[in-house]
């Protein structure tokens, strides 16, 4: 029988994924995995694998079935609360996802362009009258995602600072789960009254359009709550280590800047390679066949999402960042029913972004070698937690 293995985590490179990753891919796609709860469950690390399970009905992200593969909070998993749509199945998931589908529609996202295009003139500005040197997580890549979510939810200006704060805890990997609790029940109760004030006097956003629906004031404040930590966490990340990658791949950087109506492939390329998700988790539901291996109903299955996106047998040359390699079809939003609901969202930002940032800037450079470069390996979402960069003033 083969030895269960645990998570590997640490990356050898800002880029790139563990390296156990790719031996575990090429000779055993599904091994059988120990988490620290004591379970035991399996690790999948396959492109064609991973969209199996995400897209099998079979294995279900159901919180209160889900091992985690990086933590143990020593308590029973519980149910979702109301609204938590990422951690239930269909058909609550379907319903959530029904009602959430009309507003990010790929229409509205584009619609929303011009004024996130506005959003990033605004911070590039800033940069160029404050000078160099600068932190772009500071300066550039978290505060766009957060202007632009929480304007999409109607978060007041005044508001953001506290839901930000209390957010960045919950991602933490670090944090106890009593603290993750504390800080989930402040934005909880900071969504809730959002969600009171949008019902007594609704405006153009999406918690006020969701308002006129059958959802409760829990559920919508649990939903807040998702699309609030997923915008900002996520593209952030991207904006930031993408500018790492581009500033540390200057033959890559040229083509960004040589051909800028590549920028769509570009984007995607990013995803695929840096692959900031960790993971994601499913539970199988009943014994059912995966890769050849008889999983047992219960048993949670671990999906590597950088393991999957450097796989060779569906993207040639996977460690080589290429921005002109067609990387459609990469796992980065995850794949299936619960494919991401904002990717469309992140999508817009990160094209709007990158270009603007390096044309602003055409002498953008990092201000610190490499290898200071803070990382986020505390964090839940790979990234880092600042990025000094300097440039020419002309």
């Amino acid at each position: 029988m083969t030895e269960a293995i645990t998570l590997p985590t640490e990356r050898p490179t800002p880029f790139d994924p563990p390296i156990e990753l790719a031996g575990l891919r090429e000779t055993r796609p599904i091994t059988p995995m120990a988490y620290p709860d004591g379970h035991r469950g399996w690790l999948v690390t396959s492109h064609a694998l991973v969209r199996e399970v995400l897209a099998d009905p079979r294995f279900s992200a159901r919180a209160e079935l889900r091992h985690r593969p990086t933590e143990a909070s020593g308590r029973p998993a519980e149910p979702a609360p109301p609204g938590m749509f990422i951690s239930t199945d269909a058909p609550t998931h379907t319903r959530y996802r029904h009602l959430l589908t009309g507003e990010f529609t790929v229409r509205r996202m584009r619609l929303l362009t011009e004024r996130i295009e506005e959003v990033t003139r605004s911070y590039l500005d800033a940069m160029e009258r404050q000078g160099p040197p600068a932190d772009l997580v500071e300066s550039f890549a978290a505060p766009i995602p957060a202007v632009v979510i929480c304007e999409l939810l109607g978060v007041p200006e005044s508001e953001r600072e506290r839901f930000m704060a209390e957010s960045a805890t919950l991602m933490r990997a670090d944090v106890p789960a009593e603290k993750k609790a504390a800080a989930y029940r402040t934005v909880q109760l900071h969504m809730t009254e959002l969600v009171t004030a949008k019902r007594a006097r609704p405006t153009d956003d999406i918690l006020s359009g969701l308002t006129r629906s059958d959802l409760t004031d829990e559920e919508l404040a649990n939903i807040g709550f998702l699309l609030l930590g997923s915008g900002l966490d996520t593209t952030a990340n991207m904006l930031a280590l993408g500018t790492f990658a581009l500033l540390t791949h200057p033959d890559q950087l040229a083509v960004l800047r040589a051909e800028p109506d590549r920028i769509d492939q570009v984007v995607e390329e990013l995803l695929r390679h840096l692959s900031i998700v960790p993971f994601l988790v499913r539970t199988a539901l009943e014994d059912l066949d995966l890769g050849g291996r008889t999983v047992r109903a219960g048993e949670s299955v671990t999906l590597s999402i950088p393991a999957a996106n450097r796989d060779p047998g569906r993207f040639p040359d996977p460690d080589h960042l290429d921005l002109r390699r067609p990387a459609g079809g990469h796992v980065g939003f995850g794949h299936g029913p619960h494919q991401c609901l904002g990717q469309q969202l992140a999508r817009v930002e990160m094209r709007a972004a990158f270009p603007a940032l390096f044309a602003r800037f055409p002498s953008l450079r990092l201000a610190a070698d490499p290898g200071e470069v803070p990382l986020r390996d505390d964090m839940l979402i790979h990234g880092v937690h600042g990025l000094p960069v300097t440039w020419d003033v002309r």
